[in-house]
């Protein structure tokens, strides 16, 4: 098998952190067992550019169950969990190509290295993939069907594409699905989030200002694991309805420039350039640590802080500490990476579990719906979102009310009114 990963001698403890997650991932482990009966990926490639962790191999042996041909490399340079990296290889029967700390000449060898298997479907997490298939390698595209894409920061991406008239084949926007942003994006980069900065700094929360750029779903569980930690939360952002939002929520919102007074701890989760940028580094207050949760770390201007500090140090694993002109310090956690993956083990599995569930469904979909599907960029089928909750709360053993049939009546009619 084609593979490149940092010491195939990592696989038995990879292969037991994977079982670990899968004993959390009910729902996609069901898909799994209904693959493995019906063969649908029967000798179907797929490229996957995903975060190389236990949960997205439990996800990869749910393809090779379907009969899929698995070609996987990292979607961020640290994300890359190096012994799950060797287990899908030496147990799961799937090609990777990733390292954790791959510098960036490596990063695009790895993305090529699956594109090289001339995928039929894409599965994106930010994309990369995609991106670089229209850009540089255009003679893959008639041999693929269509493609998921898993992260904010790609549909982004890929409704720019279709906008300008470039998408060249069909993606399923996995990210816009309920059981995914709602879930994945809130519960679980909220909490992931703050365990990656706790695990980097071994900072106490409680009683700090923590600031959090972006007040969409994954700011949100950020503000509210924080606040939930004894953070005071500041939320900056541009969009007045998710403004006013933060504010009934109860957290203060102001511009950037105004919160860096404040912050202790600033996180970014916009999916946007340069967030924190030169006026918000000017005025923050010595000690300050910022990081990022978003796809990119163009999130954080660390062009900026770089010319602009006297000299800068690794004071601890993924911590720099840039000492400015006036003798202010400010902390840069994992090279404004991913925060809750490069410094710590990502989202927990029982969210990941609906947000792959979302992923195996919406290629399935795509693989069944192939003849009538143009280029562009797919919302996830209602009924298959509506149906991995089902099965979510099934696994949790909850139950929930039924409509009668005098119900569904009633909802449907527009003749009831007061009586």
């Amino acid at each position: 098998m084609n593979y490149d990963v940092k010491d195939m001698g990592l696989a038995e403890a990879g292969k037991a952190r994977i079982e670990w997650a899968d004993k959390d991932m009910p729902v996609l482990a069901s898909i799994r067992e209904r693959f493995a009966k019906e063969r649908p990926f029967e000798g179907v490639r797929i490229a996957g550019c995903m975060h190389v962790t236990t949960e997205t191999a439990n996800l990869m042996r749910t393809f090779v169950a379907g009969g899929a041909e698995m070609n996987l490399c990292a979607s961020n340079p640290l994300s890359t969990q190096d012994d799950v990296a060797a287990a899908l290889v030496k147990y799961y029967g799937t090609s990777v190509h990733a390292i954790k700390g791959e510098d960036t000449e490596t990063y695009y060898s790895h993305i090529d290295a699956v594109i090289d298997a001339r995928p039929q479907i894409t599965m994106d997490d930010g994309c990369d993939v995609v991106s670089r298939i229209h850009a540089q390698r255009p003679d893959v595209i008639e041999d693929i069907i269509g493609g998921t894409e898993e992260t904010t920061t790609g549909v982004i991406r890929l409704k720019a594409m279709h906008n300008d008239h470039a998408l060249k084949y069909p993606i399923v926007a996995v990210n816009d699905a309920n059981t995914k942003h709602m879930f994945d994006n809130r519960y679980g980069t909220g909490q992931s989030t703050l365990d990656g900065i706790i695990r980097a700094t071994n900072r106490l929360i409680a009683g700090r200002t923590l600031v959090v750029s972006g007040y969409g779903w994954c700011g949100r569980g950020a503000a509210m694991r924080g606040a939930a930690m004894g953070a005071s939360v500041i939320v900056c952002e541009v969009d007045p309805l998710k403004a006013l939002e933060a504010v009934m929520d109860g957290y203060r919102v102001m511009p950037a420039a105004e919160a860096a007074h404040f912050a202790d701890i600033w996180i970014t989760v916009t999916g946007d350039l340069n967030v924190i940028d030169g006026p918000a580094f000017d005025n923050m207050k010595d000690g300050a640590i910022v990081c990022n949760s978003g796809h990119f770390n163009a999130e954080i201007n660390i062009p900026y802080l770089r010319e602009k500090a006297v000299s800068s140090q690794e004071v601890k694993p993924l911590v720099e500490e840039f000492t400015m002109p006036d003798g202010r310090c400010i902390y840069l956690l994992a090279d404004g990476r991913l925060v809750n993956l490069s410094c710590a083990e990502g989202h927990p599995a029982s969210v990941m579990d609906m947000s792959f569930a979302n992923q195996a469904l919406a290629a399935e979909w795509v693989l069944k719906n192939r003849e009538s599907l143009t280029a562009g960029v797919y919302d996830m089928p209602a009924d298959i979102d509506q149906e991995i909750a089902r099965l979510k709360l099934e696994t949790m053993g909850v139950k929930i009310d039924t409509l009668t049939a005098e119900q569904e009546k009633y909802l449907n009619s527009w003749t009831e009114g007061t009586v």
